[in-house]
């Protein structure tokens, strides 16, 4: 039993577990038992944190079968060894060295040392996001529905936001939301912090720490923050731009909102995709155009060790300096004067190459299985389950149980990530001494 055995089959467990629960009579708001089928892809969707739903929320499930979504969805953006590893620690036990190193590969650390702290520093930061976020969206729900349904809207929007899983309790999402600039900036700003990863959160909060303070020593911000910072603030940018330009002349999207209300719009559609599925607009009236860069940021996601999906900001990072060092003539590849290891490089083209296979496959299947759907329909659900986002044109519920089984398998792919699953099926790599010689090959 490998580590990454150990990871893959913990979500498995959890799923299953969800699948269960899901599947009660107290879960649905009708009482009867509930669609295997059905339960098993809303758990998989929460415990994946992807937001893909074949019911309405609201009106299928039950208060309790609404909890346990926002429960797996908690779980699901933890992370299973987070969640673990806080269960043993809140009953006193210590961990060994396996699970040391577990939590290492599960939060992508560089080292084994802390890891106690780091977990506690983890769920600190949850909480307090979640609650902040509570007690924003208590102003917007509250005077529409009540304190009672808008504090558990508010509690259950805030932890799907923040875990990227986008769950909604409104039948068209957040859309009747859409020129609510507490709810609109509410929600993008825990999908945003929920998704750049809690090595950056912690060093923002260190170098504020230090600024109130008025210390001498400066903080240094790791590689990490520069990169994942940086990319995440271009991406937000060109993505409100690219969406205003695109849909502001598209009656069905922007094109009858004032003009406040288009920059609000297209800044929420340029968070969401990575990778929280909120919407607050019809995402299915979309021009091909902007469809095609929401699929584009779905791919890329959020940055490691947040609770988004996709193949992360410094994959993207990495693999462009790549092609800037191959432009430049130069034999190395930099990233804020630091040289990147070949060890990270060969990393970011696997994750690419996995990630890319998987949709190909995922996309051909499902082609096959309802062929009456369109291509730019069935790529971007797919994307949607990959990158565990959660956004749809408004087809999942009526795809076959086959297709629905093909995107719970993606949407599971896609939260563990291509690479950790291969290793699980795989084994653990072996080392060995043998060297061939090098030969040139024509490429490109």
């Amino acid at each position: 039993m490998t580590v990454s055995r150990t990871i893959c089959l913990g979500f498995l467990a959890v799923i299953t577990i969800g699948a269960i629960l899901l599947m009660m009579p107290f879960s649905t708001s009708s009482g009867s038992w509930n669609d295997p089928i059905v339960a098993l892809f809303t758990s998989t969707s929460a415990v994946c944190v992807t937001g893909l739903t074949v019911v309405d929320t609201a009106t299928y499930f039950s208060f309790w079968g609404q909890l346990f979504i926002a429960l797996l969805a908690q779980i699901g953006g933890l992370g299973y060894m987070t969640t673990t590893t806080f269960l043993i620690l809140l009953i006193g036990r210590k961990f060994d060295l396996r699970q040391k190193i577990a939590i290492q590969q599960a939060l992508d650390r560089p080292g084994m040392s802390g890891s106690t702290q780091v977990i506690r520093s983890i769920i600190a930061t949850t909480l307090i996001f979640e609650i902040t976020g509570v007690f924003l969206l208590l102003i917007a729900f509250v005077p529409d529905h009540g304190w009672s349904k808008g504090l558990w809207l508010a509690i259950f929007h805030s932890i799907n936001a923040w875990n990227n899983a986008g769950f909604s309790l409104f039948k068209d999402s957040l859309v009747g939301y859409q020129s609510s600039a507490i709810v609109v900036f509410t929600i993008t700003g825990l999908i945003i912090f929920g998704g750049i990863g809690y090595q950056v959160i912690l060093e923002t909060y260190i170098w504020l720490r230090d600024r109130i303070l008025k210390k001498k020593a400066t903080l240094v911000f790791s590689l990490d923050f520069k990169v994942a910072t940086s990319t995440t603030l271009i991406l937000l940018v060109l993505g409100t731009i690219a969406f205003l330009f695109i849909e502001m002349r598209n009656p069905e999207t922007l094109g009858n909102k004032s003009f406040v209300d288009q920059v609000m719009l297209a800044w929420f559609q340029s968070v969401t995709p990575r990778t929280a599925g909120f919407n607050t607009i019809d995402n299915g009236k979309m021009t091909t155009a902007g469809l095609f860069i929401t699929i584009a940021l779905m791919f890329i996601g959020a940055s490691p060790g947040g609770t988004g999906g996709g193949i992360k900001t410094t994959t993207v990072r990495v693999l462009t300096s790549c092609t800037k060092s191959i432009l430049h003539g130069k034999e190395e590849v930099l990233l804020y004067d630091r040289k990147i290891a070949v060890s990270l490089i060969l990393k970011a083209v696997g994750v690419l190459v996995g990630s890319i296979s998987t949709v190909i496959i995922s996309t051909i299947l499902i082609a096959l299985t309802d062929p009456e759907l369109d291509f730019i329909q069935i790529l971007f659900e797919v994307m949607s389950a990959f990158a565990t986002v959660g956004l749809s044109t408004g087809i999942t519920s009526s795809v076959t149980p086959a297709a629905k089984i093909i995107l719970i398998i993606t949407m599971y792919i896609g939260r563990v990530g291509i690479l950790l699953l291969m290793s699980s099926i795989l084994g653990d790599p072996k080392h060995t001494r043998i060297h061939y010689p090098e030969e040139n090959l024509l490429v490109g």
